[in-house]
């Protein structure tokens, strides 16, 4: 048994530096590379290429890499696990076979599938499948006429069995970004999937390095103490038998791998910190212990867990109507009078009432809540966004807005991208489906043509009740108050953060600065605080979660995001900067809390 193995990431989603994966292989010693390419939205995409071409529905980015890195792979002895497979992994598996054959290297293929359900619905509906919406509880009979795309979320295990059949490259449909990670670790150290805080601990690494280079600077709130975002470093995990690692990035590259940096990953698309789940285990964030060991190096430990779910999440994506959005360019004097009179005009213009519609003003704080607009900008892109079932109406929407530019205000030019496109709406859908209703299948290509196929089932082995939670409870805060006089000072300098989505809801992850900050924190920054901030913009309940072991908050804004994903016509429809906007809030704190800030 090796005493660490290393595993770097080279992709956080599908358009992510194209370089990566050869900066990774080249950059230092590596046992494994993983990448990440599947988003919700992006399995929907790639449904419909496929629709349109059968021999498509993966991600080309990956093949374009394996166009020089090939060669690379096959000299380091590197192994490359990947779920770019999308909804097509054989026909990607096909491609990388004969590119292997063509440049006469000795480089095995494997490729998992199993994880597409779209043609199997009536079946499992049949047998007792709900497909209940996790998020609103909504019935699945009126949409699943709809759906284009069904895909389980497969854990670990058939990768695994991949990797035992010596594969150098695994290709995958949808599974877990976590779960690529966390394979090579079962099958390089002989992990038991059912020693619950050994999965955990991959789990908690795959989710560090699943999104990129944010676990290595990008992104930071603290941006200017990355010194280059040149070449920036992908991260790397180095993983120990016991499930203690530390991640770290390859020298000489940019970026930073720093406590902050990774604490900002943890939280980042973060529900509940005592039941992060997935097909492998559910992990306790509440229990992650974050050291930082030195330049580039920080230490992670302590991570517990409990026993994977028995039922697997299905990702669907089904046609909920039509959308477009365009924009027209505003500038000089009195921009916000001039919006508001085209703004007027153009919506009379239309003719119609949408199922739904959006007005930014993209350059004076559109994106915040309205009391951080303040400014008063020259130039804005007034931007309009609208949903229906009908495409007519669509279309006189997109007639609408050219027609403004000589028939209004002064200081008004065209949007580059001219009169604006409608694109069918393809909504998100999470269900639970039993795992004995799912199986795997592994199927393996060497390079001198043999070829081996696996079918993997998955037991229920246990009830079918909600998955556990770690159960720990937040310490008592201190009763002694900070000193000093209180000043006015904005989060940011208290605190730093991230944020991000799943459907409407977004979540905003806050760690203080140090443990006297969270002290105060934690009894300032409740729910009602962050909802009142937000205001209109938060249109449901805000729930807060605490993570005194990380020394900072969880927030879940529930109805923030316009219906999420690609039925949002908002400018930031997955939440991004959210956790930017509550930093800029304004707090009354103690004085002695800001020494050693500065």
């Amino acid at each position: 048994m090796k005493k660490t193995i290393r595993i770097g990431n080279a992709g956080g989603y599908w358009g992510d530096d194209l370089d990566a994966l050869r900066r990774q292989l080249t950059g230092g010693k590596l046992d494994y590379i993983t990448m990440d390419f599947l988003a919700e939205l992006t399995m929907s995409i790639l449904r419909k290429q496929q629709l349109k071409n059968p021999e498509l529905g993966y991600a080309r980015d990956f093949v374009t890499q394996l166009e020089t890195c090939l060669p690379i792979i096959a000299e380091t002895g590197v192994r490359v696990i990947t779920n770019a497979g999308g909804v097509n992994p054989a026909g990607l598996g096909r491609k990388i076979q004969a590119m292997v054959k063509q440049r006469g290297l000795s480089l095995k293929v494997g490729v998992v599938y199993g994880d597409d359900i779209c043609s199997r619905l009536d079946e499992l509906t049949a047998a007792g499948e709900s497909f209940t919406n996790m998020e609103n509880n909504a019935k699945f009979g009126p949409v699943k006429d709809r759906v284009i795309a069904a895909n389980v979320y497969l854990g670990a295990e058939p990768v695994v069995a991949a990797l035992a059949e010596g594969c150098d490259i695994v290709v995958t449909g949808r599974v877990t970004d976590t779960g690529i990670t966390l394979a090579p670790m079962i099958h390089e150290f002989g992990w038991a999937m059912d020693d619950w805080d050994l999965m955990a601990a991959g789990i908690v690494a795959g989710h560090i390095i699943e999104c990129g280079a944010q676990a290595a600077g990008g992104n930071l709130t603290d941006w200017r103490e990355v010194k280059s975002f040149r070449d920036i470093g992908y991260p790397i995990i180095e993983m120990a038998p016991d499930g203690t690692f530390t991640v770290t990035k390859h020298k000489k590259t940019g970026g930073k791998v720093c406590a902050k940096s990774v604490k900002e990953q943890l939280v980042y698309e973060m529900g509940d910190p005592g039941q992060y789940i997935s097909p492998d285990g559910v992990a306790f964030f509440d229990t992650i212990q974050v050291k930082e060991l030195g330049p580039d190096r920080v230490g992670v430990s302590g991570v517990r867990g409990g026993p994977a779910p028995e039922r697997f999440k299905v990702s669907m994506a089904y046609e909920d109507g039509w959308k477009a959005d365009g924009e027209v360019l505003v500038c000089g004097p009195d921009v916000r009078d001039k919006a508001k009179v085209i703004t007027d005009v153009f919506w009379r213009k239309t003719g119609h009432t949408f199922a739904k519609t959006n007005t930014a003003l993209v350059g004076a704080g559109s994106i915040w809540p309205p009391q951080l607009a303040k400014s008063d900008p020259d130039e804005i892109y007034l931007r309009f966004g609208v949903c229906d079932p009908d495409p007519a109406k669509i279309e006189d929407f997109a007639k609408a807005l050219p027609a403004l530019i000589l028939a209004g205000p002064s200081g008004m030019a065209v949007s580059t991208r001219g009169r604006p496109r409608a694109q069918q709406v393809v909504a998100y859908w999470p269900a639970l489906i039993r795992r004995d209703r799912v199986a795997a299948e592994v199927r393996t290509f060497a390079a001198d043509g043999a070829e081996t196929a696996r079918r993997i089932e998955f037991p229920v082995r246990g009830e079918m009740g909600e998955p556990v939670t770690s159960g720990i409870k937040p310490r008592a805060l201190s009763r002694k108050p900070a000193a000093g006089a209180l000043r006015t000072v904005q989060l940011r300098r208290l605190c730093y953060a991230r944020s991000g989505d799943k459907g409407d809801t977004s979540n905003i992850g806050v760690l203080a600065r140090s443990p006297r900050i969270y002290e105060w924190l934690a009894g300032y920054l409740t729910a009602a605080r962050v909802k009142k901030f937000f205001g209109p913009m938060v249109k449901g309940p805000v729930t807060r979660y605490r993570l005194d072991n990380l020394e900072g908050l969880n927030f879940l804004l529930e109805g923030a995001l316009g219906g999420g994903g690609t039925t949002s016509l908002l400018v930031d429809p997955q939440g991004k900067t959210l956790s930017q906007a509550l930093l800029q809030m304004d707090v009354q704190v103690p004085s002695s809390l800001l020494r050693g800030l500065d």
